[in-house]
């Protein structure tokens, strides 16, 4: 297995209310440069049926958008080996620094863990005592890979809806 760095920049500004924390991003959207790059993951349709929006095709219009709704994105995982794109397969994995991130960006209400993989590694790793009076959950993964606890898109939408009530 060969290490990989995520070369993903947290999308978080003083406007953030919302923090969706992934685990690491899968091979395409490294390629890509592009959170939820694989176009078979959920993440955008989801984000689309929530704000009730048309997803725009080119990434800086999508990333705009999520900041005019005041959402962020960052990844529990800085660094890790891991062999194709599966998060079952992630070892040895360094947390990006929630720390320093949460002390810049206090104004952060709500964080929510896309899939059980980014939960555990930023339990493990950073703790939820950084999260402090954040509320916080851990969210079906919004992945394309089925994984053992299997949810249809709309059981999915249902579940991220929590969301709005933070933007």
């Amino acid at each position: 297995m060969e290490p990989i760095q995520n070369i993903l920049p947290a999308i978080v500004d003083e406007k953030t209310t919302v923090l969706i924390i992934g685990s690491m991003p899968g091979k395409q959207s490294l390629e890509k440069q592009q959170y939820y790059g694989n176009p078979r993951n959920h993440f955008w349709s989801i984000i689309g049926e929530l704000l009730a929006v048309e997803i725009p095709e080119n990434y800086s219009e999508k990333i705009a958008l999520l900041r005019s709704h005041k959402i962020g994105l960052w990844d529990s995982i800085e660094s890790c080996e891991r062999k194709g794109s599966l998060d079952a397969t992630i070892k040895n994995e360094i947390p990006n620094d929630f720390q320093a991130l949460f002390k810049k960006y206090p104004q952060i209400k709500l964080v929510l863990f896309n899939g059980g993989k980014s939960f555990d590694v930023f339990k493990k790793h950073v703790g939820l005592d950084v999260l402090e009076n954040r509320a916080y959950g851990k969210m079906p993964s919004t992945s394309p890979i089925p994984g053992k606890n299997i949810k249809s898109f709309d059981e999915k939408v249902e579940a991220w809806r929590i969301m709005l009530n933070y933007l």
